[in-house]
């Protein structure tokens, strides 16, 4: 399993990482009873589905030690998953108190306080700037860009993962954007794109 990981992340993870890993994955497990943090469906494959899924991310990491955020946290997916993986500092930013204080608690249990912040609100009340963003689930592209934009600089690369209609999202973020977009397909899923772009800016109107 580690050597999986390993080739995910495309570096080197060590059995500390490892195990940080494993302990999310079962607190993550014992808290889908209490709150909807992931699919029910997808609790009998989680390592796959959400973690796998989350550590492909840090693959695109412009450097080490570069500064990440994490829009819409919810269960800390993929914010948790990155920051094990990552030597930067994290900022996960979710807007449901419920979910704040399980990811609270999270870092907390895996020694993690030092390199990860919580933000209990929006992107948008957010300030300052990161060299990468990412988001799961939270919103269509053109929103999404809409509400970040602001914590980018030039170099900012935003990791994206997104369902079949990632082209799709990204034709109509296209009329409003521009930057350099890409899609990569997702190494978990047949049916998962990832879209991954740096020097978004709004286009003059």
């Amino acid at each position: 399993m580690i050597e999986e990981l390993s080739g995910v992340a495309t570096r080197d993870v060590s059995r500390e990482t490892f195990e940080r890993l494993t302990l999310f994955s079962r607190l993550l497990q014992v808290e889908a009873a209490r709150q909807n943090l992931v699919s029910a469906s997808t609790l009998e494959n989680l390592w796959e589905r959400h973690i796998l899924d989350s550590a492909q991310l840090v693959k695109f990491e412009p450097k080490s030690g570069a500064s990440w955020v994490d829009i819409g946290s919810g269960a800390g997916l993929p914010g948790i998953v990155v920051a094990c993986l990552v030597l930067g500092p994290v900022t996960l930013v979710e807007p449901r108190r419920l979910r704040v204080e399980f990811l609270r608690s999270v870092i907390e249990s895996l020694g993690l306080e030092e390199r990860v912040s919580i933000v209990l609100g929006r992107a948008e009340s957010l300030a300052g700037s990161f060299g990468v963003i990412s988001a799961r689930a939270v919103a269509r592209l053109p929103k999404l860009l809409e509400i970040s934009h602001h914590l980018s600089t030039g170099k900012t690369v935003w990791v994206l993962p997104k369902g079949t209609g990632a082209r799709e999202e990204l034709a109509e973020a296209r009329q409003a954007w521009q930057g350099t977009f890409h899609v990569e397909r997702s190494v978990t899923s047949d049916q998962s794109l990832i879209v991954v772009a740096t020097g978004v800016r709004a286009k003059p109107r």
